[in-house]
């Protein structure tokens, strides 16, 4: 499915409906700037609707308590307040300001400007981030073309169509295809129309899209991260086993899906019957955790459980390395290794366990500085905050509680940049 100009269109009229986009955009470019208070606005009645209830049909695919989470997220997020202070703080001021005068030289007008047109090509492992992308490329006043992932379940669609349902001026900026990633011809096309691409996905993908874009164009990358948990001192931790609770229920609940998921739980230690005492300790718990999320929607399971049998498979036949300490429980499993290297796990609930001594911490980093984003820590107070230094020299972005890896909190960034500000130009005019 396509929207169009507000209308939606068969996949069939892509070719058609892509070269009449290529006329519009010189028009649209040239009317008056798309205001941000026309998307908040937009945004917040979407925020009263969905508190009403209205799209509890389109979020019965997820678990309640999942759903109660998105609720909430879009109650503090989606508010007028808080979006207001997304622009500030991300943009700073967009006022037009003029340099001051300096003898011998002109004084010029400055101000930020929408790169012009937007080409989102959207990852399928996080709900609703197809529409958020697109949300915060309309926030910035461009032209936006979105090519939805092959994941996506037509929740992003349905939510983008709802925004210019309420502010109808919108569709002049939003343009959704459902074009498959094997569309070469198409997703040229679309980069071809566009000043910039915003692409999310892994180190496979951004090279392919590095590969279709036009010399000039600018590419945003929002890369493959990978998240880890690091135990410390867990006899010192008060309240650990709450804790061991909270970091087996984001495992539970994410499958380890997003760049911000733990793939890896580091236990600050060179023993090895440590690292496989905690690894006992652990299972149980998480097989709890995992039992308490599981979905009943029978598509999301047989998806689930395709892509667990599929990584399995993939290690049986050696494409993978294998690792034959493996404890298993119901629904996950607790993956004992020797060695430290962050690499991603078989995901589904099947999370690696890996010795690191302190000592190790900006060796092993180091090595994988391209991937790092999420740190949860699991350790005594008084050690929090030297270890969150110590992360956030190495090259970590975020450092959270273990339960919160994947949790959003308003007003930060994502992968160390502002979104808004990679989407926007700024213009110099002599006076």
């Amino acid at each position: 499915m396509i929207l169009f100009d507000g209308k939606t269109y068969e996949s069939s009229e892509q070719d058609r409906l892509l070269n009449e986009l290529e006329k519009r955009i010189p028009e649209i470019l040239s009317k008056k700037q798309l205001s941000p208070e026309v998307v908040i606005d937009a945004a917040f009645q979407l925020r009263k609707d969905l508190l009403k209830g209205r799209f509890d049909d389109l979020l019965k695919v997820f678990p309640e308590d999942t759903v109660e989470t998105y609720k909430k997220q879009a109650e503090a997020l989606l508010s007028k307040e808080q979006l207001h202070k997304k622009l500030d703080t991300e943009l700073g001021n967009t006022e037009e300001y003029v340099t001051d005068p300096v003898s011998g030289f002109s004084q010029i007008r400055v101000r930020k400007m929408p790169l012009g047109v937007l080409f989102h090509i959207s990852a399928g492992n996080m709900d609703f981030l197809p529409a958020y992308s697109l949300a915060e490329g309309l926030m910035t006043g461009n032209i936006n073309i979105l090519k939805l992932p092959s994941a996506d379940n037509g929740l992003s669609l349905k939510l983008i169509m709802q925004l210019v349902e309420y502010r109808p001026e919108l569709k002049d900026y939003v343009y959704v295809f459902d074009t498959a990633s094997t569309d070469i011809q198409g997703m040229r096309k679309m980069a071809g129309l566009s000043n910039a691409i915003s692409v999310w996905g892994s180190d496979m993908a951004i090279e392919a899209v590095r590969g279709l874009a036009p010399t000039g164009a600018k590419i945003i990358e929002w890369g493959q991260k990978l998240g880890f948990c690091y135990v410390t001192k867990l006899n010192e931790v008060s309240g650990a086993d709450g804790e061991l609770e909270g970091l087996a229920k984001h495992i539970a609940t994410t499958k380890q899906l997003l760049c911000s998921s733990c793939q890896v739980i580091y236990i600050d230690t060179e023993d090895m019957n440590e690292v496989k005492s905690f690894g006992e300790k652990f299972l149980p718990v998480l097989e709890t955790a995992v039992n308490g999320n599981a979905t009943q929607e029978i598509g999301i399971r047989a998806r689930d459980t395709l892509v667990s049998y599929t990584q399995r498979l993939k290690s049986y036949l050696g494409e993978e390395d294998r690792h034959d300490d493996v404890l298993r429980g119901k629904g996950c499993s607790v993956i004992i290794a020797e060695d430290s290297a962050l690499e991603l796990s078989p995901m589904m609930c099947n999370v690696l366990v890996k010795p690191l001594p302190r000592k190790d911490i900006g060796k092993t980093l180091y090595a994988h500085r391209y991937h790092l984003q999420t740190a949860g820590l699991i350790c005594p107070e008084k050690d929090r905050q030297e270890l969150a230094e110590l992360f956030t020299r190495c090259g970590l972005i975020r450092v959270t509680n273990g339960a919160d890896m994947s949790a959003y909190f308003p007003g930060e960034c994502h992968d160390g940049e502002y979104a808004l500000n990679r989407y926007m130009r700024i213009v110099n005019v002599e006076c």
